[in-house]
């Protein structure tokens, strides 16, 4: 059950970009204030199936912990705003290859802000990496901006989101409360000024954004159960499965253009992570032979 959850949780994220089209006309701010309203309200019900309360009054009393989750609520914000921007607009396969470098950035953050020392492999697979920014940036005329995006500020969501030491669904709420009066203030702006599309564009239509909010909490759900019952290992390759999905859906599905230089870039992505995960196993195996008995 541990790796079926596992596959759920980043197969919806993978297969997330044939949602955010549905809800057109609704622009790509008005989407994330629906996804910061509706989410919150998903999560608390998640929280009042599984009884998970006594952390809030834990946290109210911790004014570093509260700043932290208020860093991490601005950081996701940015992430799903991007993200959904970036589908809407035509740009999904630019989107995928932010998930794909993730894991590089957030080696480079480890680097560059904790001072954490690389093997010699994670030093080849970081520059492949860079190079292949550079090919993408030389090729397209411009740097890949929507990809540095979703990878910084999901990497450095990640790094504030492990100082708080919360859960993930507890997390996630309480980054979202952070997060809901504004959208909700956002909203409600827009509806006085009559450029809301909550209810004008029919009851499906105000169901679609409701769901923003089902389309956040059950991935997750489904990557809490994955995460206590699957090897980190395991789980660090599940992850490649969304960006996977999402490249296939930009290519096949949604017919985005590339060119040579785009797939020389993408090549070098994916030989970066896999020396990645290459270096990690061999790693891991390394460390398990020397603490086994005898």
């Amino acid at each position: 059950m541990g790796l079926l959850n596992g596959v759920a949780a980043y197969g919806m994220w993978g297969l997330v970009p044939l949602f955010w089209p549905l809800l057109k006309p609704t622009g790509a701010v008005e989407i994330l204030a629906h996804r910061m309203v509706w989410s919150l309200v998903a999560l608390a019900l998640a929280l009042l199936v599984v009884r998970r309360w006594a952390w809030i009054g834990t946290l109210l009393r911790q004014p570093r912990k509260l700043a932290l989750i208020a860093v991490a609520a601005i950081l996701i914000a940015v992430n799903w705003g991007v993200y959904i921007w970036a589908v809407n607009t035509g740009h999904v396969v630019e989107a995928s290859l932010g998930y794909f470098i993730n894991p590089l950035v957030t080696i480079a953050i480890g680097v560059l802000l904790l001072k954490e020392r690389l093997r010699p492999w994670q030093w080849v697979a970081v520059g492949t990496g860079l190079t292949a920014v550079v090919v993408l940036a030389v090729g397209s005329g411009r740097p890949p901006w929507i990809s540095l995006c979703l990878a910084f500020s999901f990497a450095v969501y990640g790094l504030v989101k492990k100082k708080t030491g919360l859960g993930g669904l507890e997390s996630l709420a309480a980054e979202n409360a952070v997060l809901f009066l504004p959208g909700l203030a956002y909203l409600v702006w827009l509806g006085s000024r009559g450029e809301g599309t909550f209810g004008t564009e029919g009851v499906g239509h105000a169901a679609l954004l409701m769901a923003t909010g089902v389309v956040t909490a059950v991935p997750l759900v489904c990557f809490g159960a994955a995460a206590i019952r699957v090897p980190l290992s395991t789980l660090g390759l599940l992850q490649y499965l969304a960006p996977v999905f999402q490249f296939g859906l930009g290519v096949l599905y949604f017919r985005e253009a590339m060119p040579v230089e785009r797939w020389v870039g993408f090549g070098l992505v994916w030989a970066a992570l896999s020396i990645l995960t290459w270096d990690a196993v061999r790693t891991a195996r390394g460390a398990r032979k020397r603490l086994a008995p005898g």
